[in-house]
């Protein structure tokens, strides 16, 4: 299976990222992906007033996602935002196209780092697959990736690939943890990683300015279930293509079965 990995910088205006979206998708499509991944917030960048622009799933933006996997033929995963029953919103990847309709609300939110996401945006609860020509893939969203838990669910729903989109906040150490995080959740459930994080604003001329909000630092991957590292970008805006070897899942966890060896602890 081919996916592609679109890294962009989102824009504060939803109308705007959907034209990107458009862009991406058919270059992915043309490169012969069966999946185009965005990052977390590509309907609009944090910093951004959230609770005026979320649209259910129903929505305008997320219709225009759907227009776009059909006319690319394939299928893609955005984030977005979604209105919660409580005043905030909800950070949610829509994944649409080639029969796929389903939508994961991220469940770990980043209250970290001084930066206090909860504040607007409300957690999901449901661990989310999909299956595209057969492949089970599992969605999370970028906090999650501090989690191993989440990944190793997606292993247990038979899921051979987890798709991780993100927009990393920056900081000394980040992008270090960044690598560390998503190579090692690889490792914990045996399952490839496609890590896709918003560009870094600072490495695009006349980009937005320097803002505290998570707004990306680049680096997107795509990590063996071995954990070596296949695929990757730099700071800068790109897209990704690589080929994913489901078979090789198969392959690790038998040489390495710290699913099989799994002791949980008793109270």
């Amino acid at each position: 299976m081919r996916i592609a990995l679109s890294q962009i910088t989102a824009d504060p205006e939803p109308a705007k990222n959907l034209e990107t979206v458009r862009e991406q998708a058919l270059r992915a499509a043309g490169a012969g992906a069966r999946i185009a991944v965005f990052p977390e917030a590509t309907m609009a960048r944090f910093g951004t007033p959230l609770g005026p622009l979320a649209e259910p799933l129903d929505g305008p933006w997320a219709d225009g996602v759907r227009s776009i996997a059909e006319e690319a033929g394939l299928v893609i995963v955005a984030g977005m935002f979604t209105p919660a029953p409580d005043g905030r919103v909800t950070n949610t990847l829509l994944a649409t196209g080639a029969g796929v309709e389903a939508a994961y609300d991220k469940i770990h939110l980043y209250d970290a780092f001084g930066f206090a996401e909860s504040d607007t945006v409300a957690p999901g609860s449901e661990v989310v697959t999909i299956s595209v020509d057969g492949v089970t893939i599992g969605l999370a969203t970028c906090y999650d990736v501090r989690f191993p838990e989440l990944f190793r669910a997606h292993a247990d729903a038979g899921a051979a690939l987890s798709l991780l989109p993100a927009s990393w906040g920056a900081g000394p150490g980040k992008r270090e943890q960044w690598e560390l995080l998503v190579r090692a959740r690889a490792l914990d459930a045996t399952v490839w990683l496609a890590a896709v994080d918003q560009a870094d604003p600072a490495s695009v001329p006349g980009g937005p300015p320097a803002t505290t909000a998570p707004t990306g630092i680049g680096h997107s991957a795509v990590v063996g279930p071995d954990g070596s590292v296949r695929e990757r970008l730099g700071a800068e805006p790109g897209l990704l293509t690589a080929d994913i070897d489901v078979e090789e899942v198969a392959a690790v966890r038998q040489k390495v079965s710290v699913l099989a060896n799994r002791r949980l602890g008793r109270a």
